[in-house]
């Protein structure tokens, strides 16, 4: 059943623009990592004019999307962006109401509050981006039973702690999607070393099961190409504890740049930030994360400072399940949670998990190069741990300095 669910899943995929990396066999393991009053903004998107596509249209008459951000805004550059966006452009195409939810504050509480407000207001699809929901999800799921709830990157063990048996299963209403950070992660880093970098950096936001995954993967990628290429490969690595830059995880980045680190992966939403201002004093580079972040980053700071992005298919996963609501196909994902990789080796955008459209190439590190290291991961020639237990990453070659939280 875990199969032919996975193979539903593939199939709507294949009319995502997203684009990606490459697996022969579905991905779709369990994961193993780990009443107050309230003001927010909401902002309704009307649908667009669909007097051209009345049938789409009438078949979603009953179907209302709204968004519930997180803890950030639809200006993150990441989860949430990525999540608003793919929900807009989803709702204009097919003439489906939607608007989105911005919670006053960070708590279950606040995020519960937007959950009510949006059934209350009529609508039937809730899609919330990121950890940060689970306890919502515990807390509401079953008081509204009509409601189709679609969460990414909220894991079993998020939902049930220590107490989870990893069955792969959710509430009966909600479906959910997670990730394999380690494998872009291991992209990323081994991309990295190939390009001739040999002083890395990681800077993680908060030491979460998929941040972890994401560095501990870029740990085990550079360590691989340092051994192939006999390379003197260091790598600083921290967590910033949050998921924005401040000044003071400038200042950390500021040494690491000035000290001699030529690239750093800047894994947690806006910290990219600090990582961006202190590379910029330097010509330092940067790696951003989850989605193709190039744009943003050089468009900040300088042109070329992004030399790759680690990222995960978040858009693709909202335009299948909405479209999977919308055609009735609803039962196949409820009470489901899917861990989402590589499904290719040889049509790059049927993939979950991969490097972006914008890597720079180089001679040590080529598309080629790129789609081989895809081929081998799919074939097992590759392997890559997403065991996250241990207290901080380990490497043969490569020689790590960890400094836990940097703040």
């Amino acid at each position: 059943m875990k199969k032919k669910l996975f193979a539903v899943l593939m199939a709507a995929t294949m009319v995502s623009s997203l684009v990606a990396c490459g697996d022969t066999a579905p991905a779709a393991t369990t994961d193993t990592a780990e009443t107050t009053e309230q003001t927010a903004e909401v902002v309704a998107e009307p649908a667009a004019d669909t007097t051209a596509e009345a049938p789409a249209a009438e078949e979603a008459t009953d179907m209302r999307v709204a968004m519930v951000t997180d803890y950030g805004d639809i200006t993150d550059q990441s989860f949430n962006q990525s999540t608003y966006e793919a929900c807009k452009a989803f709702g204009e195409a097919n003439g489906v109401d939607f608007t989105y939810y911005k919670p006053e504050g960070d708590s279950d509480a606040e995020r519960e509050a937007m959950i009510d407000k949006a059934v209350a207001d009529g609508y039937n699809v809730i899609v919330m981006p990121g950890y940060a929901f689970a306890g919502a999800i515990k807390d509401t799921a079953d008081t509204y039973p009509d409601v189709k709830f679609v969460a990414l990157d909220v894991s079993e063990y998020d939902l049930e702690g220590d107490s989870s048996d990893f069955n792969n299963e959710t509430f009966a209403n909600v479906f959910s999607a997670v990730y394999q950070e380690e494998l872009p992660g291991y992209m990323a880093g081994y991309a990295a070393v190939k390009m001739g970098y040999t002083k890395l950096g990681f800077l993680g936001g908060m030491a979460v099961p998929a941040v972890i995954r994401y560095g501990y993967g870029f740990v085990q990628g550079a360590d691989a190409a340092a051994a192939e290429l006999g390379a003197d490969v260091e790598i600083n690595y921290a967590y910033g504890n949050q998921f924005y830059g401040d000044a003071d995880i400038t200042a950390a980045m500021d040494t690491w740049y000035q000290g001699g680190t030529e690239v750093v992966f800047a894994c947690g939403g806006g910290i990219f930030t600090s990582a961006g201002e202190a590379a910029a004093k330097v010509g330092g580079k940067v790696i951003g994360v989850d989605v193709d972040q190039a744009a943003t980053i050089d468009g900040m700071f300088e042109k070329g400072m992004t030399v790759t992005s680690a990222m995960k298919g978040l858009q693709a996963t909202v335009n299948t399940l909405l479209t999977a609501i919308k055609d009735g196909s609803w039962d196949s994902y409820a009470g489901k949670i899917l861990n989402l990789g590589l499904v290719s080796a040889d049509d790059m955008s049927l993939n979950y998990v991969g490097l972006a459209d914008s890597t720079i190439w180089t001679d040590g590190f080529t598309e080629a190069d790129y789609k081989q290291l895809v081929a081998d991961m799919v074939s097992g020639k590759v392997t890559v741990s997403n065991d996250s237990s241990a207290e901080q990453p380990s490497a043969t070659t490569a020689k790590i300095n960890f400094q836990g939280n940097i703040k």
